[in-house]
């Protein structure tokens, strides 16, 4: 992990030295400049400080400022008007550790599985806008998945945005109520209250299929990984034929499907809380 994060950082510098003037945003390299400078100085610090620091004006500080308190990132000390990072960007950087956690641990776990099932899965994760693709395993079969890493599945018209419906956060179902329900075939779920009992079931019965929902003759089944927060940490997900992936008729499948994401929850540090 300590070795990956090193290579992106010397590949992220490397762009950085390469990537001409003339594309830069000044005023996001001031803005990081202060980040920065404020992380390295491990105390609080005024305007001159930071001036001198980024080798800007006061000015041109000062609104950066306001626009970073405003976003969150840095607040102000009323007792000597200085100014302090906030934790916003400690949690983004626990965002990003939790995604590589994740992926490492489905790497893990998730080989011997498909030996055993003898189907292609998928590994996604929440986005702004769907599910997002993160990895593929592929297994030759009777479908062939060509869809890369990066592709986003709709909430409402996949497996696995049926599980974020089901285990996700409230944010989702409020854009889904703001931007409408979309068809993408003509088993797509697109009535809001016909999305809220299936979510139901989901939730109560810990795992989603969404036959033809996303694309004729093509079904997948998803199962949920936990964090050691009770997040959910992302999605794996078996996609093959209709005709072959029958969960209600395959069980030995769908408990493979169900063991792997248990597994890999445990390792994240998931720990099931217990009814009283």
């Amino acid at each position: 992990m300590e070795a990956k994060a090193t290579l992106n950082y010397a590949l992220a510098k490397q762009r950085k030295l390469a990537m001409p003037e003339t594309t830069l945003i000044q005023s996001v390299s001031t803005s990081l400049r202060i980040l920065e400078s404020m992380a390295g100085s491990g105390k609080a610090l005024g305007i001159s400080e930071l001036a001198r620091a980024t080798s800007s004006t006061k000015p041109k500080i000062y609104r950066h400022l306001q626009t970073l308190m405003r976003e969150g990132y840095v607040i102000q000390d009323p007792m000597n008007q200085k100014y302090l990072l906030t934790l916003k960007l400690f949690h983004l950087g626990q965002t990003i550790s939790g995604s590589f956690d994740f992926l490492a641990e489905v790497r893990h776990i998730l080989p011997s599985m498909i030996e055993k099932i003898r189907q292609t899965v998928t590994v996604g994760q929440i986005d702004d806008n769907g599910i997002r693709i993160l990895d593929i395993f592929r297994y030759r079969s009777d479908i062939e998945i060509t869809s890369p890493p990066g592709t986003l599945l709709g909430f409402n018209s996949s497996a696995q945005g049926k599980l974020a419906l089901a285990f996700g956060p409230e944010w989702i179902w409020k854009k889904l109520q703001t931007q409408g329900l979309h068809w993408v075939t003509h088993n797509t779920i697109v009535d809001i209250d016909e999305l809220r009992k299936e979510a139901k079931i989901v939730r109560q019965q810990g795992w989603a299929d969404a036959p033809e929902q996303t694309l004729i003759g093509v079904n997948a089944i998803a199962a949920p990984v936990f964090s050691r927060t009770n997040d959910l940490a992302g999605i794996i997900a078996v996609v093959g034929s209709v005709q072959s992936l029958r969960p209600k008729l395959d069980k030995s499948l769908l408990n493979s499907l169900l063991s792997a994401a248990e597994q890999i929850s445990s390792r994240l540090g998931y720990r099931p809380q217990l009814e009283s």
